[in-house]
């Protein structure tokens, strides 16, 4: 049984930075691409970042460039997201997600139904 626990969340004041995490459990997380997403209220999901199967590829939100950074450690099956110069338009319930397949396909990393498992969500509210 896959599961996937994100953790890291909470309230920061604008310019501030938070680090979430996302611990895969069932599997092996390095036989998979994963992906951040988050859904604010009344907004659809959406992509924030990816990453390939050993950390070689990663794509980003235009609204997160260079402010955000996906990693992760497969020896600890964990994905992680570093989030820095956090804005009030940040906030939402962030969401890891893993990609049913190992084959990285740019064009649709960002795409929430390519991605077969889902963690249950960590709120991240950013005060301006």
């Amino acid at each position: 049984q896959v599961h996937l626990v994100e953790s890291g969340g909470g309230s920061v004041q604008a310019g501030g930075s938070l680090r979430l995490s996302c611990v895969a459990s069932g599997y092996s997380s390095g036989n998979a691409v994963m992906g951040w997403f988050r859904q604010a209220p009344g907004k659809e999901r959406e992509g924030v970042a990816g990453i390939s199967t050993i950390g070689a590829i990663t794509a980003y939100a235009d609204s997160v460039k260079g402010r955000f950074t996906i990693s992760r450690d497969n020896a600890k099956n964990t994905v992680y997201l570093q989030m820095n110069s956090l804005k009030p338009e940040d906030t939402a319930i962030y969401y890891c997600a893993r990609r049913s397949g190992s084959l990285w396909v740019q064009r649709d990393w960002a795409s929430p139904g390519v991605y077969n498992y889902w963690g249950q969500g960590t709120q991240v509210t950013v005060s301006s």
